[in-house]
């Protein structure tokens, strides 16, 4: 089975080999599917009353179906770093296994 990419952004383009979704319901919908995911990519702001990253990483400790890496790229640097905090708890509890590579790297806004 194919192993695709997903990058959660509302503003930036993603890389060329990635599904780009705009909101974290969108990319939920994409992790429920049975087709597993190779790299998640998430950022934590997605507009104003909308839900955000971190509630995609709550899913997924819920669901306990992980990612080969999971990035958090949100420029939103204290957002950005309780998404990765609390995935490497998770990970640290055995939650995440250890082979999941997380990564913290922001990313500028493109004007």
């Amino acid at each position: 089975m194919d192993r695709r990419n997903i990058f959660l952004d509302d503003m930036r383009p993603g890389p060329p080999d990635h599904i780009v979704v705009k909101t974290a319901e969108e990319c939920i919908l994409l992790l429920q599917e049975e087709e597993p995911v190779s790299h998640l990519s998430l950022d934590h702001d997605l507009g104003s009353h909308q839900k955000n990253g971190y509630e995609v990483v709550l899913f997924l400790l819920q669901l306990k179906r992980f990612p080969e890496r999971i990035t958090i790229h949100s420029a939103n640097a204290t957002a950005g770093k309780k998404m990765y905090r609390h995935l490497l708890t998770a990970k640290t509890e055995g939650i995440i296994p250890e082979d999941v590579k997380i990564v913290y790297r922001p990313l500028p806004f493109l004007v």
